[in-house]
């Protein structure tokens, strides 16, 4: 028997209750979120249940919102992969800012270096992890690159002018 999503729904639902919500297929991955506070637990549901089988963790990602209100600020979504019936699952959870949420390097050792990297460009704290600096960027950053905490341009540049590029208000 294939695994199903509204199998999955429902035994999150068993086990989190209101935790875990928003239960939706996008763009062929069934899609959820978590709480911050069960996200650990949640992963390790899926890892270990034996008949979910999600025993890869293919990716993990941090996202920044700054139009959102101020608990939604951030999300970690993580991309989860069982090999046995070839199905994907992706998680999120949101955060405010500071950003916060329980390591799963416990769970999967792969997930070292991709919090590490979610740390380094959004400033997300993976508590509980083994080594957390940053992996790509110089350690004397004060900043995380990836917010969007600043303006995309600078109003001062000039070579970005319109004029030089033939664009005006009436054909844009």
């Amino acid at each position: 028997m294939a695994l199903e999503t509204a199998y999955i729904q429902d035994k999150l639902a068993q086990a989190f209750g209101n935790n875990v919500l928003n239960f939706e297929m996008k763009r062929d991955i069934f899609t959820f979120e978590a709480t911050p506070n069960t996200i650990h637990e949640v992963i390790r549901f899926l890892k270990e249940q034996e008949d979910l089988n999600f025993h890869f963790l293919t990716d993990l990602t941090g996202i920044h919102f700054p139009d959102n209100d101020a608990e939604h600020q951030f999300a970690v979504v993580y991309q989860m992969h069982n090999w046995i019936e070839n199905v994907r699952i992706r998680v999120k959870t949101f955060l405010p800012d500071p950003a916060e949420v329980a390591t799963v390097t416990d769970l999967f050792l792969c997930a070292n270096w991709m919090e590490r990297e979610a740390w380094d460009f959004f400033g997300i704290n993976f508590k509980g992890h083994p080594q957390l600096k940053r992996i790509l960027n110089m350690e004397e950053m004060v900043s995380h690159p990836m917010r969007k905490e600043f303006p995309m341009e600078d109003s001062g540049r000039t070579d970005k002018d319109d004029r030089f590029f033939g664009r005006t208000p009436a054909n844009c």
